[in-house]
């Protein structure tokens, strides 16, 4: 089985390392090349295209920051849909809109190959740790099939969503939610906790091994206590992408949210306020 991974981010780096550790041979392609240099070292092969790598493939990987960048790579002549192997299957990890999952799994159903979403939870330390956690939708006997890959990948836990390909994408989308609601939720209480005088390590440690003792709030608190915003796990600006994502998919199924308005504002002004490749945690620095 060949195998080939897209998107070398932050994230992308750490679950491709992981697979070319179980699976000692991987094919791998990055629109900035010199991002695949490190895991080249370690014995990964560089393609010069996604043609070249989806061509060569049983099994691709994609990790990309966006809608537009994951129908880029996955559409056209030069895309993975039309390159990939009779039967091959196209494991989405990105975090998208369900309707965009719709889309291209229909695309790879007319070039007799499959398309599995499996956006994941965790930063990159999660992935090195093996912490992540997949949602995963699509065909059910494909599910089956990759989810030995899945665990090469970094998964501590693989959660499944049934044959509606786009479902998984909507768990993602409402975990973020609540993933931003809680990073605003502890910066404000800590502000508070500050400005009245207490000490805020003494705060979070009671919270996080008490009443929220749970990797959010764990995780999140000990990075917002110690204002350990650069370098960034996951950026402010994608942490925007993901809330926009969020609104969106509230219009389109008519879904009041307004936390969700808040925290697009709250995204939109540390933008604007320089703060965009900064940690998304960064958004407590807007707190006066």
């Amino acid at each position: 089985m060949k195998i080939g991974f897209i998107g070398l981010g932050n994230l992308g780096t750490a679950i491709a390392e992981n697979i070319l550790q179980k699976r000692r041979q991987l094919f791998v392609y990055n629109r900035t090349a010199s991002r695949a240099e490190p895991i080249i070292a370690k014995g990964a092969v560089f393609c010069s295209s996604i043609k070249e790598l989806s061509s060569a493939c049983d099994i691709v990987f994609s990790m990309v920051s966006d809608d537009a960048a994951l129908n880029h790579i996955t559409r056209g002549n030069d895309g993975i849909a039309q390159n990939l192997r009779t039967g091959g299957v196209h494991i989405c990890m990105s975090t998208i809109l369900p309707a965009t999952a719709s889309q291209l799994a229909a695309i790879h159903d007319q070039h007799n190959s499959h398309y599995i979403a499996a956006p994941v939870m965790g930063r990159p330390e999660a992935a090195r740790a093996g912490k992540l956690n997949f949602l995963v939708s699509g065909k059910g006997d494909i599910v089956d099939n990759i989810k030995p890959l899945l665990q090469d990948a970094g998964a501590a836990g693989i959660w499944e969503f049934g044959n509606d390909v786009a479902a998984a994408n909507v768990a993602k989308l409402c975990n973020n939610s609540l993933i931003v609601s809680a990073i605003e939720s502890i910066a404000e209480a800590m502000n508070l906790a500050k400005k009245s005088g207490i000490d805020t390590n003494t705060w979070i440690n009671m919270i996080t091994q008490s009443i929220f003792a749970a990797p959010v709030y764990i995780n999140y608190g000990n990075i917002l206590v110690r204002e350990m915003y650069q370098p960034a796990g996951f950026t402010l600006r994608l942490g925007l992408k993901d809330v926009n994502l969020v609104m969106e998919q509230a219009r389109e199924v008519n879904a009041d949210m307004p936390i969700g308005q808040l925290m697009q504002k709250r995204f939109n002004d540390g933008i604007a306020g320089g703060l965009g490749d900064h940690d998304w945690t960064a958004v407590a620095m807007l707190l006066k």
